[in-house]
């Protein structure tokens, strides 16, 4: 292997013209350059550089080496600026976990933004619902509180919200123009059933059912917010969503508060230890606080069309 830091010493000759000069550009001494030069000269089997009155020129091999080396200290330079952004935390790649009902409002924006301001990072970007069993866990997940992935260890963990549920009606119902209903008033009523992977938002949900002596009656069991808002505007049921999920509600529906008790869910961000001062996940951060801040919900009955 041809040590780097020899042929940068010898590319500073040919520039130069001359030993001494390169010492100067250097600040080494004329003896040290000499034994750099010689030193490669063995390393590669080739006389690289010939005597010229008071100065030195280049061999024809050694003309070749110095103009094909060129691209080596380009791409080193290179390097060093990747490491540098690395040490500043704008290169390299991030892994970011989310549930369901965060990536159809909080996350698209934030990853725009985050592409835009630090354009040499990659996102890997995964559903905390189909996140492999035993996969290593994430530098950044935004999580619901109670989840199985709440218990990992190396992270710094930090609140967002905590949001009430919703009961989401037809439009016709006899519910759609009370500003608010009871949990135990939905009870004899049939439910569209919203979450396939029966995570901690459901269960904060049949717990509260549960404390109001009832539970569920689901008539149609679908896998997401979006597709059970559907089948309640086609007067199928209704649904209880927490209030993240009203964002985009369909038409035909009504969105009413939930009293005696209110359920809740608590929503969470954590980095782990290894990204701490990542400028990167430090902005994640910051965008997810405004991104909260910017989700609100009318008070009383929230209605999509008619």
């Amino acid at each position: 292997m041809i040590d780097a830091h020899r042929l940068r010493v010898f590319r500073a000759v040919v520039a130069e013209g001359s030993i001494g000069g390169a010492a100067g550009a250097l600040g080494y001494t004329s003896s040290a350059v000499s034994q750099q030069i010689a030193t490669l000269q063995r390393e590669t089997g080739l006389a690289l550089i010939e005597r010229d009155g008071r100065g030195v020129l280049p061999t024809e091999a050694g003309r070749i080496l110095a103009d094909e080396s060129a691209g080596v200290f380009d791409h080193l330079a290179r390097i060093e600026g990747v490491i540098h952004d690395l040490r500043e935390g704008r290169a390299g790649r991030l892994s970011m976990n989310y549930f369901a009902s965060a990536g159809t409002t909080w996350i698209p924006p934030i990853v725009a933004s985050i592409t835009r301001e630090f354009p040499d990072i990659r996102l890997d970007l995964r559903l905390v619902e189909l996140v492999e069993e035993g996969r290593p866990g994430p530098d950044v997940e935004v999580y619901v509180a109670g989840a199985a992935t709440s218990a990992m260890t190396g992270y710094d963990c930090l609140p967002l919200v905590t949001e009430p549920y919703y009961a989401v009606v037809h439009a016709d119902s006899d519910l759609a123009g009370r500003e608010r209903v009871t949990l135990a008033e939905l009870s004899t009523r049939p439910w569209v059933d919203n979450d396939i992977a029966r995570g901690p938002c459901r269960q904060t949900l049949l717990d509260a059912c549960t404390a109001v002596g009832f539970t569920p009656d689901f008539a149609v069991q679908t896998q997401d917010y979006p597709t059970a808002t559907r089948f309640v505007a086609a007067g199928v049921g209704l649904t209880v969503v927490p209030e993240l999920a009203l964002v985009g509600l369909p038409d035909g529906v009504v969105a009413v508060r939930i009293d005696d008790p209110t359920p809740t869910r608590s929503i969470w961000v954590r980095r782990h230890h290894r990204v701490a001062g990542h400028h990167a996940v430090d902005r994640i951060v910051d965008l997810l606080h405004d991104a909260v801040g910017a989700t609100t919900v009318p008070a009383g009955p929230t209605e999509s069309g008619s």
